[in-house]
């Protein structure tokens, strides 16, 4: 029982550093010292105390590590150091402009080649815009088909 004090404490200090490493930075430092710890805890079981002891850690290491992760993982969901604040629309955050939804089925003039990206005069605004692929001659009419984040999409008028 002695021989065990040892290694159950390397194998508890490896779980303690991997808590550790999910809600501090390191750059993979203290996981490679929670590797370290609970490979020389192995190390010392399999040498000083017996093979079947030493499956009985690496089975319970198989069994305990994940657990440790999830459980850390929801530890760090509630964590101060992650965001509580929600960015979403309700809440006043947008990626998209919401002037952008107001040249949805627009019309306007290709200032530029679209290549197929360029500038549209659309709604007498100039536009970044892209085609859905297809080639877009300079003055060819051109309608928005999709307002997507920042992009606006259009094709060839009809």
């Amino acid at each position: 029982m002695g021989a065990l004090i040892i290694p159950i404490i390397l194998q508890l200090a490896g779980v303690v550093v991997i808590i550790a490493e999910i809600v501090l930075p390191s750059g993979g430092i203290l996981s490679i010292i929670a590797a370290g710890l609970f490979g020389y805890s192995l190390y010392t079981v399999f040498t000083e105390v017996s093979t079947f002891t030493g499956m009985v850690f690496v089975i319970a290491d198989v069994i305990m590590l994940p657990v440790v992760l999830i459980v850390g993982i929801k530890l760090l969901v509630k964590s101060p150091v992650t965001l509580k604040t929600e960015l979403s629309k309700t809440n006043g955050y947008s990626s998209q402009p919401e002037e952008l939804i107001a040249y949805l089925e627009g019309t306007g003039t290709a200032l530029t080649n679209l290549r197929p990206a360029g500038t549209a005069l659309i709604n007498d605004h100039r536009v970044d815009v892209v085609s859905r692929g297809e080639y877009i001659e300079k003055g060819t009419e051109v309608a928005v088909v999709e307002v997507e984040g920042n992009r606006v999409v259009v094709k060839k008028s009809l």
